[in-house]
């Protein structure tokens, strides 16, 4: 489903403004932070200022729409709420990150709060890497 559905299904007014960050926000491949979002949004409509991409990405996360990651470089970044799990590979010299799902980490997880007497209900898993040829790469 659309971010623009998934806002109107939540009852928010649509203006075009939360159009366009809605569909920024969903074009995206990487996960902006706000001031990417309003760099992006003000190259299809100038006029959009950059408390209204704060309010927005606020109004959109307070409303489980988007999720707001720290990925320790000092920025909020954002990705639509995922239908379906995944976590986080984070190449620490570039910033880069990687969406990954491994059923073996997912399962382990689960064993261990079983383990620990609890059920997992939730979780999130951010692996912070440098690439293997990388010459300062530790084995």
């Amino acid at each position: 489903m659309s971010l623009r559905q998934l806002c109107i299904d939540k009852g928010m007014r649509m203006t075009e403004q939360r159009r366009i960050i809605a569909d920024v926000l969903e074009a995206a491949v990487d996960h902006p932070d706000t001031e990417e979002l309003f760099r992006r949004a003000t190259a299809i409509d100038a006029g959009i200022s950059i408390s209204t991409v704060y309010r927005t990405v606020a109004l959109f996360e307070d409303a489980g729409i988007i999720e707001r990651h720290d990925f320790r470089d000092g920025r909020a970044r954002y990705e639509p709420a995922p239908e379906a799990h995944h976590d986080h590979l984070i190449d620490t010299r570039t910033g880069r990150v990687i969406e990954f799902r491994n059923e073996k980490i997912e399962a382990l997880q689960e064993a261990i709060a079983r383990d620990l007497g609890y059920k997992l209900v939730d979780h999130r898993l951010e692996l912070y890497a440098v690439p293997l040829n990388d010459e300062d790469a530790k084995d």
